[in-house]
């Protein structure tokens, strides 16, 4: 059975220094560009959830970290900053092996925030 982390100190710790190093820049990033949001693990993963709802994951993986949910809107705001970048319908894949876009990262991470605050909105409308 694997593992079940159970804080992004956890599950960063799991992997090679290199990659260590990466993920905490990833999580430094997110965090000072959503300093409300609270840290969690989800799915496994770790996880920033704002108004009480997720507001963006990231993972990595052996060749890659991936950043979740990358939206379609957001996908059409920085459509020219994610062409270079794999992923699947909802997420971006950034290679380790090349420097790690952390102003996309921050990007998509603002974007985030002002979709979870119109959702936040939305439903407080209902």
């Amino acid at each position: 059975m694997a593992t079940k982390h159970h804080s992004i100190d956890e599950y960063i710790a799991t992997f090679p220094d290199d990659v260590q190093k990466v993920l905490q820049e990833i999580r430094t990033v997110i965090r000072n560009a959503a300093p409300e949001a609270a840290e969690t693990i989800s799915y496994d993963m770790p996880t920033f959830n704002l108004n009480g709802t997720y507001l963006i994951y990231f993972a990595g993986w052996k060749k890659h970290v991936a950043l979740y949910p990358v939206t379609g809107k957001i996908s059409e705001a920085l459509a020219t900053e994610l062409s270079g970048y794999k992923g699947t319908k909802g997420s971006v894949h950034f290679p380790l092996n090349k420097p790690m876009p952390l102003d996309l990262i921050r990007k998509i991470t603002e974007l985030r925030i002002a979709e979870n605050q119109a959702n936040a909105a939305k439903q407080g409308a209902d």
